[in-house]
């Protein structure tokens, strides 16, 4: 079942989702060659802890850290560690936090140093993948109009969508209904309704769009070691239009 939030519930949400966006902005700027992944996972909670909130995906199914950072061919949910990052590399932060009992969530990829022209393309279409997943949200649309028009831009700049694993409703908890995978056709799947909150999260690949588990049991990378990309923003449904929450 698919929760509702009140214009108050969307409220305080977009309250978290602006201290969540000024958090990922300050790890932007940390993001240098030598940084390792484990530093910027403990300025991470720090800032979180300063500004009110609690780490929520510390503890989740186990989960150790505050972020998953994810680093060129790995795609989502890496743990932090010891690992330096390098010229040309790509870093994939994912960041959550638990606001006044409701939940946020985003992610950004950002280039470390100098990194190639398709590199820099892959990004780009990510992000612009990403917006128009977006402005897809509204109430007269379904879910399946979001999936296929990130699909299709995607697929047309020569690059391919995950299929495994997809964007997800949120609030209370971290992760609600309904699914929304980056992948579908146009008029299918539940229809969009007001007060509906909810994380759309391209997860883009350069080469083949088959992923697999690494051994630590949290990590997924490319099955090609292809270069993949993820970015994110929780999304509320007004009668106005979409509004996203995890904006300055």
């Amino acid at each position: 079942m698919i929760s509702l939030k009140t214009k108050e519930e969307i409220g305080v949400m977009r309250e978290g989702g602006k201290i969540l966006a000024k958090i990922m902005e300050k790890l932007e700027e940390k993001v240098k060659i030598g940084i390792t992944t484990e530093e910027l996972d403990e300025i991470a909670e720090s800032l979180i802890l300063k500004s009110g909130g609690k780490p929520n995906f510390k503890g989740y199914e186990g989960f150790p850290a505050t972020i998953c950072a994810s680093i060129n061919e790995e795609l989502v949910h890496c743990l932090p560690s010891t690992r330096t990052l390098k010229e040309g590399d790509i870093i994939s932060i994912d960041i959550g936090m638990k606001y006044k009992g409701f939940h946020t969530d985003m992610a950004r990829t950002f280039p470390v140093g100098k990194i190639s022209f398709e590199t820099q393309r892959l990004i780009k279409v990510t992000k612009k993948a990403l917006k128009r997943g977006i402005k897809k949200a509204k109430i007269t649309a379904q879910f399946g109009d979001i999936s296929n028009t990130i699909q299709r831009y995607v697929e047309t700049q020569g690059f391919n969508v995950v299929r495994e694993l997809s964007g997800h409703g949120i609030g209370k908890l971290l992760h609600e209904e309904p699914k929304i995978p980056n992948f579908g056709k146009r008029h299918s799947g539940i229809k969009i309704k007001e007060g509906m909150v909810f994380c759309i999260e391209p997860m883009v690949t350069v080469g083949d769009w088959k992923i697999e588990k690494a051994k630590d049991g949290f990590c997924f990378k490319t099955k090609d070691n292809s270069l993949s990309c993820h970015f994110e923003d929780m999304i509320a449904i007004t009668k106005k239009g979409p509004i996203v929450l995890t904006k300055l």
